[in-house]
């Protein structure tokens, strides 16, 4: 579906989730990430670009399960912390996965991804066409009721320097394994809120779609 034909349909009020392909589960846990190798910090902030075209083949599991790690997983076990800051420790941006199977809630702590629409939201997470195909869209969401330790007039800048953060350290990743992705606000706010099913104290902050690059890319 192209830019045009979106931004009709938003405009109509008939941007919609698909149907889910393939088979849901409501619980995906992931293996444990790998925490050696991976390429030395520097090369990886030489090689960080955003890139918007994506093969469609989905990421091999282990891969997913570094990726989501990187973002937003528990790297102190011990204290619960995690591998990005956040204000006063109130962990307040959730990472959303959109995938051809449905859309799921990333759960540090287990590591695991929760079922939470089953639907291919896909689409809905932005304007741009390549959003459609790509094997996974990000979606970084603020819980204001995480912050209640916070002034309420600081919360929506803490919420989106966490997830600056988040989204960097999937760049990062992504350039060291060779991965492609792009940084995204332009999506229909009520439209996805709606297709994702969020609560009042929820606020739609970005988007991030990772994807395997296309062959030309990567040769």
């Amino acid at each position: 579906m192209n830019t045009l034909t979106k931004l009709a349909l938003g405009l109509m009020g008939q941007l919609k989730p698909l149907p889910p392909i393939g088979d849901t589960a409501a619980l995906l846990n992931l293996p444990p990430p790998t925490l050696t190798g991976g390429m030395p910090l520097i090369a990886a902030l030489s090689s960080r670009q955003s890139r918007r075209e994506f093969s469609p083949n989905a990421l091999p599991t282990q891969q997913l399960s570094d990726l989501l790690w990187a973002a937003a997983g528990i790297n102190r076990h011990e204290l619960g912390g995690r591998t990005v800051p956040s204000a006063m420790n109130s962990q307040e941006v959730l990472l959303y996965v959109a995938m051809p199977q449905g859309l799921f809630l990333y759960e540090p702590l287990g590591h695991q991804l929760r079922l939470m629409v089953a639907s291919d939201v896909r689409r809905v997470t932005g304007q741009q066409d390549f959003v459609d195909s790509a094997p996974l869209d990000l979606v970084f969401v603020a819980d204001h009721a995480r912050m209640g330790l916070v002034p309420a007039a600081q919360r929506e800048a803490y919420a989106y320097a966490m997830a600056g953060a988040m989204a960097q350290n999937v760049y990062l990743f992504c350039a060291s394994e060779g991965l492609a992705t792009v940084i995204r606000a332009w999506f229909d706010r009520p439209a996805l809120s709606q297709a994702m099913g969020l609560q009042a104290d929820h606020q739609l902050l970005l988007s991030q779609t990772v994807g395997a690059m296309k062959a030309e890319q990567a040769a």
